[in-house]
């Protein structure tokens, strides 16, 4: 169990660095772009870990497209695009309510037992904290809710990959294998939507969804795109390490100590974020941002207590 809460550790840290790199890439890549190439650096960095495949029941297949469209193409997808529309510290304080969505989510659909008292008060804290969040010191409440709500549908998504997790698991396949096949159905789901980038990057209205899905393939424009050490260096970190292995150490962590228990974790997320955030992207957060990353936070402390008498 202790070795489950090292790797949860360890994602959680590259996780809340993955909203900084996100937020850099966007400079030059739209997010459908450092989605689609995220994840295919992610399946191939598998396939090189272990190149053997291993037979999936038929059945199961539907959990690992459940999967993959809820974790990656959903979850990530509209991470990618919150953060076109509010800092990086925002969509990583929004996000890490995760685990609320998760208890939810379990106690729905495999029956286990997570509404308590705690849980429901700790559940408003962190609601408050994240309008908090969404205001950031805007007192006229003219605020651009875009990138807070698509962050908070994130995860929501979370939470069912979370679910379809917890059923894979109970599977016991092997667990590069399960990630790799999740990522793969993730991919699947993406060609169509880069199809479809591709078509209108023609279009000359300038739309937000348009921006966030533009698909470039201008030879030379790629080439000094990639020629760019620092956006190779973010795919790579976004691919590798944040991908392929954090999202192999996660399910791990989650067959270890419980998904419900171990997605508590996420609630330091937000901490290591704001803390790059403030270094490399000089993100500064008002007082009332303040106040809402540390409601969200205790919320979510509040909201754990419950599962220490019944995991």
């Amino acid at each position: 169990m202790l070795f489950g809460y090292l790797l949860a550790t360890v994602t959680v840290i590259i996780w809340g660095i993955t909203f900084v790199c996100t937020k850099s890439l966007l400079q030059d890549f739209s997010a459908l772009e450092i989605l689609f190439f995220r994840f295919i650096i992610a399946y191939i960095g598998l396939w090189i870990m272990n190149p053997k495949s291993e037979k999936i029941a038929k059945k199961d297949n539907l959990l690992f497209c459940f999967a993959g469209l809820s974790g990656v193409v959903l979850y990530q997808f509209s991470e990618n695009i919150a953060i076109n529309f509010t800092t990086a510290s925002n969509v990583s304080v929004i996000v890490s309510i995760c685990p609320l969505f998760t208890a939810i989510i379990a106690q729905i659909f495999l029956k286990e037992k997570h509404i308590t008292p705690f849980f429901i008060l700790g559940f408003i804290i962190s609601i408050i904290g994240v309008f908090f969040v969404s205001l950031n010191g805007n007192i006229q409440l003219k605020i651009n809710p875009k990138g807070d709500l698509l962050a908070l549908f994130a995860g929501i998504c979370w939470g069912f990959y979370s679910l379809f997790v917890s059923m894979i698991n109970k599977k016991e396949y092997n667990l590069i294998c399960s990630t790799r096949r999740i990522f793969f159905f993730a991919v699947i789901f993406m060609i169509p939507l880069m199809i479809i980038g591709n078509n209108i990057s023609n279009i000359t209205a300038n739309s937000d969804l348009i921006n966030s899905m533009n698909v470039n393939l201008n030879f030379s424009e790629n080439i000094q795109r990639f020629k760019n050490f620092l956006n190779v260096g973010n795919l790579l970190f976004l691919g590798l390490l944040a991908s392929g292995f954090c999202f192999s150490a996660w399910n791990k962590a989650c067959k270890l100590v419980g998904t419900v228990k171990i997605s508590f974790g996420i609630y330091l997320i937000p901490v290591v974020t704001i803390i790059f955030a403030f270094f490399t992207l000089h993100e500064k957060i008002s007082f009332m941002g303040l106040l809402g990353a540390i409601l969200t936070i205790t919320g979510l402390f509040i909201s754990n207590i419950k599962t220490s008498s019944k995991m």
